[in-house]
């Protein structure tokens, strides 16, 4: 184990116990909440943990949802006696059977709600758990799992009637959502629900070419639209096949490329303006990812620009993780945590 590696250990080390305290935070928080439910009647108006009482904090359902697999995970990290049993009363308090019943029931109703980012952060969480070699980890995966047979069907039946996928930067990207669900379900031994999703990426993005980088970000976007794309195709392409697409998606990319800036924040008590705070931290995993492929690849020059480009990047979205501003706690460290995860 070289210096650089023994120090980003640590540095995981340390942010994993500040992460688990906004974890805490945001599990414990019920206000402010935005239900996003649509109400059929004057008299259709439950609270949120009546209609989601495994996931009715963290100002949404489906930030609690990656808030919820960002405390599984930090569990499996490793914490400190204290944190690591206050997170896991929390956890098991809403990772019921009965809890996670009520939640598939909405879903079911509810078919194209949360699509697809926040089914993607579900089956993210289930194969999180699922994975775990911790008994009680283990036991909120099976109870997870009927979730994600509801996710698989709901999956299948988007992408076999949507033409054409979403593009822009924000919870909607198809892009972002099938990455994360391929994934998943592939760490899920779900191989039928797997291939759903590579099929759609290759059927939406596979002859995909000239992305017009320059034109992104929207000013409200938490995600990269290319990025995103070019992240999912890793996952469906081999590294030669990659590389080419690449190049082809992406031509003559340079270190100063609008798609690899470095975002500011205006306002962070301004909602959609503190999305620019995830793009950072986004475009950080993202680039991360496909840097991996493209070395594998054989492309050094875009490996070179890309790596130029990633260290402002996550240094600046670190730095926004731990703040006062609940616009920005209730979600930013779950993509702090994952670009970290990929950076290993």
């Amino acid at each position: 184990m070289n210096a650089t590696t023994v120090h980003a250990s640590v540095e995981m080390d340390t942010l994993a116990q500040q992460y688990a305290d906004i974890v805490l935070e945001n599990l414990s928080r019920p206000y402010p909440y935005a239900s996003h439910h649509v109400e059929k009647s004057l008299t259709d108006r439950p609270s949120p943990q009546q209609l989601h009482p495994a996931f009715h904090t963290s100002f949404d359902w489906h930030s609690c949802v990656h808030m919820t697999w960002l405390g599984v995970s930090l569990l499996e990290h490793g914490l400190d006696a204290g944190r690591d049993a206050a997170l896991r009363t929390a956890l098991e308090a809403n990772l019921t059977a009965e809890n996670l019943a009520v939640e598939g029931a909405y879903l079911l109703a509810n078919p194209s709600w949360e699509r697809p980012y926040g089914w993607a952060w579900l089956v993210r969480l289930a194969a999180t758990a699922a994975s775990s070699q911790d008994e009680q980890v283990l036991r909120w995966g099976s109870a997870l799992d009927p979730l994600v047979d509801i996710a698989a069907s709901l999956v299948a039946g988007w992408t076999a009637k949507a033409e054409f996928p979403v593009r822009h930067g924000l919870h909607t990207n198809a892009a972002f959502g099938l990455g994360m669900m391929l994934d998943s379900f592939r760490l899920l031994g779900r191989g039928d629900a797997a291939a759903v999703c590579e099929q759609a990426a290759l059927r939406w993005f596979r002859n995909d070419a000239g992305w017009p980088g320059e034109w992104e970000l929207s000013g409200q976007d938490f995600l990269s639209a290319g990025l995103s794309e070019a992240d999912l195709m890793v996952r469906v392409l081999a590294a030669d096949d990659f590389s080419r697409w690449f190049d082809a998606f992406l031509p003559g990319l340079s270190a100063d490329a609008h798609i690899l800036a470095k975002a500011t924040v205006t306002d962070e008590s301004d909602g959609y303006l503190a999305h620019l705070n995830g793009l950072n931290l986004t475009r950080a995993g993202q680039i991360i990812r496909i840097r991996k492929a493209l070395a594998a690849g054989g492309a050094t020059n875009a490996v070179d620009v890309l790596g130029e480009a990633l260290e402002p990047l996550l240094s600046a979205g670190l730095s926004s993780v731990v703040t006062e501003e609940f616009m920005s706690s209730h979600w930013l460290a779950s993509f702090a945590w994952d670009a970290l995860v990929s950076a290993r």
